[in-house]
């Protein structure tokens, strides 16, 4: 799915045309709806007592924020395939594992970029303490990562498949 080296994040095709298609929108209709909803707010006079023109342009300025975001994700991507089907954990998979080795005590989670986050699957990032301790195992491999209070925590890789997401 993303596999992240320096500014080059990876793709899969799909995922490439859903971003795309979301810049798109909010480089077009969702300007021009933003921009009707600032003005028909300022129509209604006082603008420092005005909620809604205040509301409409923070929204405006998360949009923006999102087409840079999106444009420079896209700028630098690369389309490739999805990774392989050979048990290693990498971008792109759903990774089940057991904490400390006990096997009722499981989470899965697709390792993805945030742009990947959906509510059918967690989703942990490759940089992210858990993303960066079980990066490049193997199903059957004991991973160690830094918990936020500084104490390690192990865990053991139960299975790892490519996204069909």
């Amino acid at each position: 799915m993303t596999q992240t080296s320096e500014n080059v994040t990876w793709l899969t095709q799909e995922a490439y045309n859903r971003l795309k298609e979301e810049l798109e929108y909010l480089s077009g209709p969702a300007r021009t709806e933003i921009a009707k909803k600032i003005e028909e707010a300022r129509e209604e006079g006082d603008l420092r007592e005005n909620g809604g023109y205040h509301a409409a342009k923070e929204e405006q300025g998360k949009q923006e924020l999102r087409v840079r975001q999106l444009t420079q994700l896209l700028q630098h991507a690369k389309v490739g395939e999805a990774p392989a089907d050979d048990g290693v954990v990498e971008p792109g998979m759903v990774v089940t594992i057991a904490f400390d080795g006990d096997e009722d005590d499981t989470l899965t989670f697709l390792m993805a970029s945030r742009e990947y986050a959906s509510s059918e699957i967690e989703t942990y990032s490759p940089q992210s303490p858990l993303g960066t301790g079980v990066n490049g195992k193997k199903v059957g491999d004991t991973a160690e990562y830094e918990l936020p209070n500084g104490k390690k925590a192990s865990v053991k890789i139960l299975d790892a498949k490519p996204y069909q997401g």
